[in-house]
C-alpha cells in the first residue's frame, strides 16, 4: 500500500477543490442515471439505447460517432492536448438475480460495472462543463469491450483520438478482489495479453473393442493436455507468470467408437510480450510432438485478443496524490491475469486504467460474495462517487502532465 501526499501544484489542488465540490454535487443524478442504465441494458454492438440515454445526461451535445454505437463528446470549449474519461456502454449476456429494484428483468446486465462507471464518468464532465477544468476533457463512450470485435481498437483506429489531441487516456473499474475503498494505481502491466487457441488432433478411428487398430486422437490430446500444463512453471519466470488454461474438450460421438479427430481450445495470458511469443511456439511444438508419439497429428490455431495492458508511469505516479488527498487508500502494486481492450489506448497515448475495490453483493449462502460477471454482482450505491473520485484524480493527473496549468478564475 501507498499514501503519497507531497506539495502538489497549487492551480491544480485549486482546480482539485473546486471540482470535487462540483462531482459531489452532480452525484444524486448520476446515481438516478446508473439505476436507470443498470435496469435497462445493452448487450455488446446494440448499445444505441444506452449512448443515447448518456449523451442526454452529459448534456453537451451530440458529440461524434464513434466504432458504430460509440461517441466522443467533448466537454467545454476548450482546444489543444486533451485528457479522455473512458467508460464502456455494453453488459453482458447474464440474467441477473440480484434482486434488486433496479434489477434487469431480460437476458442482459450490466455484471462488469460498466453502469457505475459510465455514470461517474458524467458527473466529472459535468462538474467540468459547469465549473471549468485544469484542461481539455473529452468524454470517450466505448462500445463493444466485452464482445468482438473489439471497440477500443476501433475507436483506435478510426484516428478521431489524434484528431481530438487526445495525449492521456483514464479508465476506472471495479474490481471485487480488491478491498474494498481500496484505489489501485500501478505503473507498467496490470493486465494480461490473450490469446485463443484450437488444437485438432487427428488419429485414425475404430472400434473401442480393438484399440491396437487405431491411432487414437483422444489419448493423444488428453496428453496433449497435460503436457501443456508445465510449460508456464518451467519456461516462464516465476516472478512475471503467466496463464495457460485448457477449457474446452470435444472428441467422439460414441462410448464404443474410437474417433478420428479430438480439439481442445483454450486461452493464453501473458504480461509480457516476449513470453507470449515463446509460449504459442511452445504450445505448437508440444502439441506436435506429443501427438505424433501416439501415432496422430497436430494442428494448432491461435488468435491475438488484446495486448498487454500497461499504465503509463508517470501518469499512474501523477495520480496517486491526487487519491490520497482525498482520503482514499492507495494501492501501487496489484496486477491482474483478467483483461481489457483498453490495452488499444495505451498504444495510442498516456494511458491510465485505475482499479477500485468493492463490495460486489450480498453473500451466498456458503458466505461467498460475487465477482465479476456474476448474476448476483451489484455494488452499492456509493460505487459511483467512488469512480467519479477516481476519474477526477487521473483527469487531474493528465492535465498536469500537459504543461503548465492556469488556476480557477
Amino acid at each position: 500500500m501507498s499514501t503519497p501526499v507531497g506539495d502538489p501544484d497549487p492551480a491544480l489542488a485549486a482546480w482539485n477543490d473546486r471540482l470535487r465540490a462540483a462531482v459531489a454535487e452532480e452525484l444524486p443524478a448520476a446515481v438516478e442515471l446508473r439505476w436507470a442504465l443498470h435496469a435497462d441494458p445493452r448487450r455488446s454492438g446494440d448499445e444505441a439505447d444506452t449512448t443515447a440515454a448518456v449523451v442526454a445526461a452529459l448534456g453537451a451535445g451530440e458529440g461524434r460517432q464513434v466504432a458504430g454505437t460509440g461517441r466522443l463528446v467533448r466537454i467545454g470549449t476548450g482546444t489543444g492536448p486533451t485528457v479522455a474519461l473512458r467508460a464502456e456502454l455494453d453488459g453482458l449476456v447474464v440474467t441477473e438475480t440480484t434482486g434488486s429494484p433496479w434489477a434487469a428483468t431480460g437476458p442482459v446486465m450490466h455484471a462488469c460495472g460498466h453502469d457505475a462507471h459510465l455514470a461517474g464518468l458524467v458527473a466529472v464532465c459535468r462538474a467540468v462543463a459547469r465549473v471549468g477544468g485544469p484542461a481539455p476533457l473529452l468524454a470517450l463512450l466505448q462500445p463493444r469491450e466485452e464482445g468482438a470485435p473489439s471497440g477500443a481498437r476501433d475507436v483506435v483506429e478510426s484516428g478521431l483520438l489524434a484528431q481530438e489531441q487526445v495525449v492521456a487516456v483514464v479508465a476506472a473499474h471495479v474490481q471485487p478482489q480488491l478491498a474494498a475503498g481500496v484505489v489501485n494505481a500501478t505503473p507498467g502491466p496490470v493486465n494480461a495479453a490473450t490469446d485463443e487457441f484450437t488444437i485438432t488432433v487427428t488419429g485414425h478411428g475404430g472400434h473401442g473393442g480393438y484399440p491396437h487398430t487405431t491411432a487414437d486422437p483422444v489419448l493423444a490430446l488428453a496428453s496433449v493436455v497435460v503436457a501443456l500444463q508445465q510449460l508456464v512453471s518451467r519456461r516462464v519466470d516465476p516472478t512475471v507468470g503467466a496463464v495457460l488454461a485448457v477449457t474446452q474438450l470435444d472428441a467422439g460421438s460414441s462410448f464404443n467408437v474410437v474417433p478420428d479427430t479430438a480439439r481442445a481450445r483454450g486461452g493464453l495470458r501473458v504480461m509480457r510480450e516476449t513470453d507470449r511469443t515463446m509460449l504459442l511456439q511452445a504450445l505448437t511444438e508440444v502439441a506436435e510432438h506429443t501427438a505424433a508419439a501416439h501415432g496422430c497429428t497436430a494442428v494448432v490455431h491461435s488468435e491475438s485478443n488484446e495486448p498487454v495492458l500497461a499504465n503509463d508511469p508517470e501518469l499512474a505516479r501523477a495520480t496517486l496524490p491526487w487519491l490520497a488527498r482525498a482520503g482514499v487508500e492507495v494501492d501501487d502494486s496489484w496486477r491482474s491475469f483478467g483483461a481489457d481492450d483498453f490495452s488499444h489506448y495505451c498504444a495510442e497515448a498516456r494511458g491510465l486504467m485505475l482499479f477500485l475495490g468493492v463490495d460486489g453483493g450480498a453473500p451466498d449462502a456458503a458466505g461467498r460474495r460475487p465477482g465479476l460477471h456474476s448474476p448476483r454482482f451489484l455494488p452499492g450505491e456509493d460505487t459511483v462517487a467512488r469512480v467519479a473520485e477516481a476519474l477526477l484524480a487521473g483527469y487531474l493527473a493528465g492535465a498536469g502532465l500537459l504543461g503548465p496549468v492556469e488556476p480557477p478564475a
